[in-house]
């Protein structure tokens, strides 16, 4: 437990804080997504195509991949804290614009200002809560702190989409603003100061090429491009493989989507209670527990095999983000910041892939293939793991705050 001066009440802190990152990773992945469901609306309310919605999640990604790098490596001079706040304060005000927009454009332009605070969010949100706990515990906060992004699939997006569908897209873009702006007082509240990097913000950008040098950490961001290319190949079609291989449709398809996002906030919860002690057989269970259930619905048939896969590739996939994000700090450890940023944009790098595959081979009539090439992109990932176990293994190791930094009446 971390040493402060505030007593019994002091010692739940870094939970709390936890909490509130997860709170502010629930509204990232939110709104990001959020036009998915509210397309149609969208297209209809401002008078856009919709392959214009559509680009508003395109241009989204590609933002945040493009920035994510140097916008990291030229904040490391300011203190975590405060740079954490400031990117959930743009993500607040990025969402209630939205809200009002009077048009296309604007929309487009309030995205793109999440967009670039998205990237530098990514990087610095599990160095942040690796340092608010003891060493040895970075897996387990990582964990708790990504509930939030399982959170977002299971409740954050379908309930913003029947809200949109109920009251209009523009209530349902402001409540995730309004929730993101309790966001901001919480981490304002319970986040401990914490110091940042030495050393101008140039320089910083100028060491960023070092970090591509690390051989361990090109082969987890290799393994994650594989794994996530291949997933989202098959995850944005996924309705249409539960129709293939089930028929399910309406309620019943509904229920088993919820399943998948149910499994994956499980998945995630019991990932986090292994991963700071057993790391290696942590990550390769979920990649293969994703080859197992891509395989059941490449093959299988029927609807309890559907389920069985929906389950299985919630519980594993939804658990393998929080494992590479801690070998990152493992491999890395000596600059986290920055190759947290190099591993976000393989991460977006494989879904703009994994979409981009997909969409082609669902235009060529070839839905079948999806789960396959899923199923082919995991089972690489987890021989690459299971053969470089060297890379996986390990405690997670960053670097902690001091105890006096960490004293709340400071905050």
């Amino acid at each position: 437990m971390l040493v402060t001066t505030d007593g019994a009440a002091t010692r739940r802190r870094p939970s709390w804080a936890l909490g509130a990152l997860a709170a502010a990773a629930f509204c990232y992945v939110s709104a990001e997504t959020l036009p998915i469901g509210l397309l149609p609306r969208i297209s209809t309310g401002l008078s856009v195509s919709h392959s214009q919605v559509g680009l508003l999640l395109t241009a989204y990604a590609a933002v945040a991949g493009v920035t994510a790098i140097p916008l990291t490596a030229l904040t490391t001079h300011l203190p975590r804290h405060r740079l954490m706040v400031a990117l959930v304060v743009v993500f607040a005000v990025s969402q209630l614009a939205t809200a009002f927009a009077p048009n296309y454009a604007f929309l487009m332009a309030a995205r793109l200002l999440c967009a670039v605070a998205h990237g530098v969010f990514w990087s610095i949100i599990a160095p942040i809560a690796a340092r608010l706990v003891p060493p040895g515990q970075a897996g387990r906060a990582t964990a708790i702190v990504f509930v939030g992004n399982s959170l977002a699939v299971v409740v954050g997006v379908p309930l913003g989409t029947a809200l949109g569908t109920l009251a209009g897209c523009r209530v349902a873009m402001g409540t995730i603003g309004v929730i993101g702006t309790l966001a901001v007082a919480a981490l304002a509240a319970l986040l401990p100061p914490m110091t940042a990097e030495p050393g101008p913000a140039v320089a910083r950008l100028r060491a960023v090429p070092a970090v591509f040098t690390n051989l361990r950490l090109t082969l987890v961001c290799i393994v994650t491009v594989v794994l996530v290319i291949g997933d989202f190949t098959a995850y944005a079609y996924t309705s249409l493989l539960v129709q293939r291989s089930s028929g399910l449709t309406g309620t019943g398809l509904a229920v088993v989507l919820l399943g998948y996002g149910a499994a994956g906030v499980l998945g995630n919860v019991f990932a986090g209670a292994f991963l700071d002690r057993q790391p290696g057989p942590t990550l390769l269970g979920a990649t293969g527990g994703v080859a197992v259930a891509l395989s059941l619905l490449a093959f299988g048939r029927g609807t309890p095999v559907t389920v069985l896969a929906l389950v299985i590739w919630g519980a594993s996939f939804v658990a393998v983000p929080s494992c590479l994000q801690t070998a990152v700090l493992r491999v890395a450890s000596d600059a986290a910041d920055t190759a947290s940023a190099v591993y976000v944009v393989a991460f977006q790098m494989g879904i703009g892939g994994g979409a981009l595959v997909g969409g082609l081979l669902v235009s060529a009539g070839a839905l079948w293939l999806l789960p396959l090439i899923a199923a082919a992109g995991a089972v690489a990932a987890t021989a690459t793991i299971a053969a470089a176990g060297w890379t996986f293994t390990g405690r997670a190791s960053v670097a902690q705050a001091t105890p006096d930094s960490l004293s709340p009446t400071s905050v």
